[in-house]
């Protein structure tokens, strides 16, 4: 739980970035203390995170460039209940170092919920950024479609989603895209990793030992397809014998993943993105419009969000 080391090499990558003309950069999950809540010292560098926030902060306004910085695990001393105390938090910070809106993740990994206080019933809410509006999910959260739902029915064209030990640098003028991993110095216990091949049961290895690269894959692309949007995905990175499966990539409708990083080793790769293949998309598609027809037949529909779609 190299901290300190772990947000240097993280500015480094950002600060490469920016001199690219990148214009957002997004870290991966737990990319400054790792997962280690059984570690004594891991609530208390959670305990520094808003030391963190505040540099990434500084950082933006440097670089003049917009920064998600992963998740920053929060810890919160005077919460009324023990289980509010640590939260794992993704913030959008623009290139003027202001916080446009953050995330407290939702969908919690089994390994995490005896640690961490999930968002529960909070909306999944979109937020307004210099690169269009915006949304964030958190890992375990792509599994779940009505996250996406909620996020492209209030008007999200990007979705955002850092993953444990990764890095993800992207910029966006039409989307030129700059995509790095980054390996975590002192690695968690396999048991407790999260976003890697050995996330699969005993049982689903033995019918394919790859089945979670095969979720990932299609999973991603899929919801690009599914709600007309884009996924900036950044997965876990280290040592490919201990289960890491990589695959950061961003996906578009149409044409499925751009600028895949294929294996899980620290790597950085410039994409271009044409945010009208969005639109392209929709007018094929038509699901956002389906979505605010006032006769639309499912039950979970959110709200009444015809204008914004």
């Amino acid at each position: 739980m190299q901290i300190e080391a772990n947000y240097n090499k993280a500015a480094s990558f950002i600060r490469s970035a920016a001199s690219q003309g990148a214009q957002l950069a997004v870290l991966p999950e737990y990319h400054l203390t790792n997962w280690v809540p059984d570690d004594p010292s891991f609530a208390l560098l959670c305990g520094q995170w808003k030391t963190y926030l505040d540099k990434y902060r500084a950082l933006a306004k440097e670089g003049n460039i917009c920064i998600v910085p992963g998740t920053i695990v929060e810890r919160h001393e005077g919460a009324e209940n023990e289980e509010d105390k640590l939260i794992n938090v993704a913030y959008f910070i623009d290139n003027h170092g202001e916080i446009l809106g953050n995330y407290q993740k939702k969908n919690l990994w089994h390994p995490e919920r005896p640690h961490l206080t999930s968002s529960t019933t909070d909306p999944h809410d979109v937020i307004s950024t210099p690169l269009g509006p915006v949304g964030m999910l958190i890992c375990w959260d792509l599994a779940f479609p009505e996250a996406f739902r909620e996020l492209i029915a209030k008007g999200a064209k990007i979705i955002i989603v850092p993953t444990f030990c990764t890095s993800l640098t992207l910029s966006i003028s039409r989307l030129p895209f700059c995509l790095s991993l980054a390996t975590v110095p002192e690695l968690a216990d396999e048991s407790c990793m999260i976003g890697t091949l050995n996330d699969c049961s005993a049982a689903g290895l033995k019918r394919n030992p790859r089945a979670e690269a095969v979720f990932l894959d299609s999973t991603i692309v899929s919801r690009t397809f599914e709600n007309t949007c884009a996924v900036i995905f950044a997965n876990a990175g280290g040592p490919a014998a201990r289960g890491y499966a990589g695959l950061s990539q961003v996906a578009v409708p149409f044409i499925g993943s751009l600028g895949k990083l294929g294996n899980s080793e620290e790597g950085m790769n410039i994409v271009d993105l044409d945010m009208e293949i969005l639109e392209e998309a929709e007018n094929n598609y038509k699901v956002r419009e389906d979505l605010a027809r006032d006769d639309w037949h499912y039950d979970y529909r959110h709200g009444n969000t015809k204008a914004k779609l």
